[in-house]
């Protein structure tokens, strides 16, 4: 059986039974009144126009098919569409013109369908249509959730690597290929007198169930040559760039270089192979959106292109994070493509590219070598016409008759798959090889490559490894030669040395466009301990990313964010990065980011005391960093578990997670985490009885801390003293640490002072004294959303007999000052903070700051409840009336 469904006279279509029953659903819908959505996709080839045609054909009533103009500028699309809706050319302006105002998409065409019977629109290769046109569509359908015009059923194509608006109640269908009755008759179709024959066997082999393909090859081929013995292969490069090179030429340049070198490599050996057999590469450079630097050779190495053609689904990763063609004959149309003579503005031939014509030259960029020269047994293959199988064959050592070029390229992009979605090590390895098979040859690339794999080396928590990468660069200048030897400094323990030149790089991020040199000034900022710098430099990294739709970028650029809030302690700007980082890499395929950010989700939720969401977000993070050696994620997702562990009062068991962590050598937590580590780990160790340790460790961060490359240090050393201090000397590094915190940010940590400060102050039979920092501290946890911490507080201040919410403490006035108690009494009659400036003499940043501190020392949430507390002072007589001040003439 064929599958063959085709009306006397009608476009004829095999193997489609499904995608012609939901054309029939979405005709039913439109003629019931209810409209809808129906969307088409497939590779090139695959029959998406003669979907649509023979859904125009057999729908009942009106059918309008609208192809992508030939030149396309902004609104031409649209323009086509109503030229084809309107019955008249005036009319058709005047829908263009109502279409382009806001909203006005839905009623243009409303307003030319006006026929009493259904109406199907016809809307081929959506991704050639202009920005505004498919802006304004996609609009009017999430708008209408495809209800509205009522008997409007639209039926859109596009290419597989497009990515369709989300619409309510849209179906999609995707082509495939044809099975082998399928394309029998197909090939019946197209030459009768082939399909019994060997040449019409060889064809079916060779096109291997792909509808363009095969007619591409038997329009191609002469009566005579349809009859005996057809060329070997049939299926050749003409063939495959007449199907495919619609696809390729509009891809950027950097993806179709990465194509081209994929299938290069893949097609001379097993450069990668997964656990199928199937030959894959993990290759890709590309552009980053910027320019190279004037007189510099090469291009810049990105993970953009590679993980962009992923998510598009023009390429697949493999286990092992290695990387190979989802559709065969695309690889081939990428080499055969590159191999072509590209045509110039002028119209004449331009040549390869230099960069293809080396990745393609076996003894190295300038011999003129053929990339035939010595053909392996994949080419072999491909001679004999078994394309669709020639990425399985042939030996490794294919690879290394490659160019010097080629093969570097191939390693560098099997380094940033694995960096994306494999072990890192593996690609600190890979990207090391690429680096120096790059080196002199294409200066740019392997630079990149070495920073690259000092990424993954810093992932892996491996500083020697950092070290390898950051060493040989002779060709890094600028600030890429000052980040360099900065974090080379920094790796080292060399503060001074390395302060300078990682300054330079921060304050050089106000000339960088490129999203990427803003994440690299922003990494400087965090070395450096300037978490402000960094989340500013890292949010302006994440903007520009965004305005320049470099999707496969994101995840990067919020992973980067994510980790700035959370050493700021702005733990709810973390999680909110981070979850749309979790969203973006998990759509790219990088399972390495997607790691990181279940690991700061897992730090967060323990803040929130969400111990569900801990202990969900960590396990994920663990499950790839264990596989993958994501020594920074595993580190982050274990800290998370001993501060949930910890709220639940199992310090011993909190501080049994949290030694590892503090302890150096290679099984230890990352090196660039350890000593953020210590002040919680020596928290827990004091409340397990294990003080010798917690000595041990807050030694080793008192030197650190000394170092300065952490603001809240010395406010959390102290507070690390006073836990381990005994008698009133606790009390003294105590209010040391809250003095220290007030100068270097960090609310949160701050909190955390106070709330082990009033305990201490409790457990020493000291209620009074404790319920102040105990208020200060439950106000900021509550503001931080941090419920676990608050909720601790609580109990604390409850313990002390003071009120943990609901009405204030009318004995509290006594901790106010004379000043907070005028401006309490003025606000409470209702002047506002410019006029209680105005009357004390002060600034209205003044007055903000001591309402604060009042609301933080009366345990209330906002100025509306300062009435109430003030008629119960007045009632109690504490204050004398004297004291309250007359507001300011309202």
């Amino acid at each position: 059986m064929s599958g063959a469904t085709h009306p006397a006279g009608g476009p004829r279509l095999y193997d489609r039974a499904a995608e012609l029953a939901a054309v029939a659903r979405l005709s039913a819908r439109a003629a019931a009144g209810r409209g809808g959505v129906l969307f088409v996709t497939g590779n090139p080839g695959e029959g998406r126009t003669a979907l649509l045609a023979r859904a125009a054909y057999d729908f009942p009533g009106t059918a309008h098919r609208v192809a992508a103009p030939h030149h396309r500028g902004p609104w031409s699309a649209a323009r086509a569409l109503f030229t084809e809706l309107a019955p008249t050319p005036a009319a058709g302006r005047r829908a263009l013109r109502l279409a382009r105002s806001e909203g006005g998409f839905a009623r243009a065409v409303a307003d030319l369908v006006t026929e009493a019977e259904a109406v199907l629109i016809c809307v081929d290769d959506l991704h050639l249509w202009d920005a505004h046109s498919r802006a304004v569509l996609a609009a009017a359908w999430q708008e209408t959730g495809g209800r509205r015009p009522d008997r409007v059923g639209w039926l859109v194509s596009a290419a597989r690597h497009h990515r369709f608006p989300e619409v309510p109640a849209a179906e999609t269908v995707r082509l495939g290929r044809l099975t082998t009755s399928g394309a029998r008759a197909l090939l019946g179709d197209l030459c009768p007198a082939a399909a019994a024959t060997p040449a019409g066997e060889r064809l079916l082999d060779e096109a291997a169930g792909h509808p363009g393909v095969l007619a591409a090859a038997v329009r191609r081929l002469t009566a005579p040559q349809l009859a005996g013995s057809p060329p070997r292969p049939a299926v050749d490069d003409t063939v495959l760039v007449e199907v495919y090179g619609g696809l390729l030429e509009r891809l950027p340049a950097a993806s179709r270089r990465l194509l081209a070198t994929v299938a290069v490599v893949a097609l001379a050996g097993r450069g990668g192979a997964g656990a199928d057999g199937a030959s894959t590469v993990a290759y890709g450079v590309g552009g980053v959106g910027g320019s190279t630097p004037a007189g510099a050779r090469g291009t810049r190495a990105s993970a953009e292109p590679l993980e962009g053609l992923v998510a598009d689904g023009l390429l697949r990763r493999r286990r092992g994070g290695a990387v190979g063609f989802e559709d065969p004959f695309l690889g081939r149309a990428a080499l055969a493509s590159a191999r072509q003579p590209r045509r110039g503005r002028t119209g004449g031939a331009s040549g390869p590219s230099r960069a293809v014509a080396e990745m393609l030259t076996v003894d190295g960029p300038g011999t003129g070598a053929a990339p035939t020269a010595a053909r392996p047994p994949a080419g072999a293959a491909l001679a004999r016409g078994e394309g669709h199988r020639a990425d399985r064959l042939g030996p490794s050592a294919a690879v290394r008759a490659l160019s010097p070029v080629a093969r570097g390229r191939a390693q560098l992009v099997r380094g940033l798959a694995a960096l994306a979605g494999g072990p890192v090590m593996d690609a600190h390895e890979a990207l090391l090889q690429a680096a120096e098979l790059l080196r002199g040859r294409a200066p740019v690339e392997a630079s990149d490559a070495r920073f690259l794999a000092m990424e993954a080396a810093w992932a892996g928590g491996d500083v020697e490894a950092c070290l390898a990468a950051l060493d040989g660069g002779e060709d890094v200048r600028g600030l890429e030669r000052d980040f360099a030897d900065g974090l080379r400094a920094a790796l080292t323990v060399r503060l001074d040395d390395a302060r300078t030149p990682l300054v330079r790089v921060v304050a050089g991020d106000g000339g960088a466009d490129d999203p990427r040199l803003l994440l690299r000034a922003g990494a400087a900022a965090l070395v450096l301990g300037d978490t402000a710098a960094a989340a500013r430099i890292h949010a302006r990294a994440l903007v520009r990313a965004r305005a320049e739709h470099r999707t496969a970028l994101l995840p990067h650029a919020l992973e980067q964010l994510a980790y700035a809030e959370l050493r700021a302690g702005r733990y709810g700007r973390a999680a909110l990065a981070a979850r749309e980082g979790l969203r973006t890499a998990e759509a790219t395929g990088q399972h390495n980011v997607a790691a990181h950010q279940h690991a700061v989700l897992a730090l967060a939720a323990s803040v929130e005391g969400d111990g569900t969401a801990v202990t969900e977000h960590a396990g994920r993070a663990l499950a790839t960093a264990g596989p993958h050696g994501l020594v920074q994620a595993a580190t982050l997702a274990e800290w998370a578990l001993a501060r949930a562990e910890r709220g639940r009062g199992l310090a011993a068991q909190a501080a049994a997670r949290l030694l590892p962590l503090v302890r150096p050598g290679p099984r230890g937590g990352h090196f660039a985490l350890r000593m953020l580590v210590v002040p919680c780990f020596v928290e827990t160790a004091v409340a397990s009885g294990r003080d010798a340790e917690a000595r041990d460790a807050a030694e080793e961060y008192a030197a650190w801390a000394a170092l300065g490359v952490d603001g809240p240090a010395q406010a959390q050393l102290a507070r690390c003293r006073a836990l381990l201090a005994e008698g009133e000397a606790s009390a003294y590094w105590f209010r040391e640490a809250v003095r220290r915190h007030d100068s270097c940010g960090n609310d949160f940590e701050r909190a955390r002072t106070l709330l082990a400060y009033g305990t201490w102050l409790r457990r020493r039979r000291r209620p009074v004294d404790a319920r102040g920092p105990l208020r200060d501290a439950l106000v900021t946890f509550e503001r931080a959303a941090a419920e676990g911490w608050a909720e601790h507080a609580r109990s604390e201040l409850r313990a002390t007999g003071g009120a943990s919410g609901g009405a204030a403490d009318p004995a509290a006035l006594r901790e106010l000052t004379p000043q907070q108690q005028r401006i309490v009494r003025l606000v409470a009659r209702g002047a506002t903070n410019q006029e209680v400036a105005d009357h004390l003499s002060l600034s209205p940043r003044t007055v903000d700051h001591h309402l604060r501190g009042v609301f933080a020392r009366l345990g209330i949430r906002s100025r509306v409840e300062l009435p109430a507390v003030v008629d119960g002072w007045d009632a109690d007589r504490e204050v004398p009336a004297s004291a309250a001040a007359r507001p300011p003439g309202r």
